[in-house]
């Protein structure tokens, strides 16, 4: 059924999906008590909205644009390289990429679940080779179905185990590109537990491990979704460090700041990993 419907929005226009998808997003919201709780919760704990009446303006244009994201991912896995590269109207900040290869020390792209994230790596990869690293799909049927809509380009799928950790480094040790979700929970033993919009969340130790290893360039990257379907604007920023989950989690807060709108607040950012315990920390 996926598959079919992927199939069948390839066809559609931009504006038409997102018209779709906004309905879509105020389906699940009714539909989705759970998720519509967690995201009133996240985006009430990130403190970016000043009012009641803020927070409920911020909740409404979210909810549709969760609903965007969806279905623009399907479509933009369906279709060529050359039909979505024209939807970047913009990409700000590309001396930044320039500059980082130019010192041939690797480039780690920081992508969080912000905007439309699958644009970013397909607009790179029409230049450059990129090593993404993904996590499979828990059904299996799906692989397929994501392997073949992410690998446009020079994108290289790394998968989030031992094999792909070492396609990581490889990639920098060449002076290549790599792509990490950073706001991705880790599994057990993989990761820390830092601030998030002042509350503990078990964060990523490996981007910061890259970075301290290769001396690669760190870069936070997102594609912010234009209103009416016009397509996209790539903002790329350079972030000092990430030396640690704290700094790496500040990075990530300061990049949701810019549009809080379009972050997917119904992802359980403060989960805990069956098996682990959560450590109590003081946050100052």
């Amino acid at each position: 059924m996926l598959t079919l419907l992927a199939k069948a929005l390839a066809y559609l226009s931009l504006p038409m999906i997102h018209r779709l998808g906004t309905a879509l997003g105020w389906l699940l919201h009714v539909c989705t008590p759970v998720s519509a709780r967690i995201q009133r919760e996240n985006l009430k704990q990130s403190g970016l909205c000043a009012s009641e009446k803020a927070l409920q303006r911020v909740i409404q244009a979210n909810i549709a644009e969760t609903g965007k994201s969806a279905l623009e991912t399907l479509a933009i896995w369906q279709w060529s390289q050359e039909k979505v590269l024209p939807l970047v109207k913009t990409c700000h900040n590309w001396y930044l990429v320039k500059d980082a290869l130019a010192r041939g020390k690797g480039l780690i792209f920081l992508t969080p679940h912000l905007g439309c994230f699958e644009i970013t790596s397909i607009y790179y990869a029409a230049r450059h080779p990129i090593t993404v690293l993904f996590r499979p799909p828990k059904k299996s049927w799906l692989a397929p179905l994501i392997d073949t809509g992410r690998s446009k380009g020079k994108v290289k799928l790394a998968p989030a185990n031992v094999q792909g950790v070492r396609a990581l480094m490889q990639a920098l040790k060449k002076g290549e590109a790599i792509g990490i979700l950073p706001d991705q929970i880790p599994n057990e033993g993989d990761g820390e537990w830092a601030d998030f919009f002042g509350k503990p969340a078990y964060t990523m130790t490996l981007a910061g491990k890259l970075a301290e290893k290769t001396g690669a360039t760190v870069l936070m990257a997102f594609g912010e979704r234009l209103a009416n379907g016009q397509g996209y604007e790539i903002h790329l920023s350079a972030v000092e460090t990430i030396a640690t989950p704290t700094l790496l989690n500040k990075a990530v807060t300061e990049c949701i700041a810019q549009k809080p709108e379009q972050y997917l607040w119904q992802y359980n950012r403060y989960k805990i990993r069956r098996g682990s315990q959560k450590k109590q920390i003081e946050l100052s």
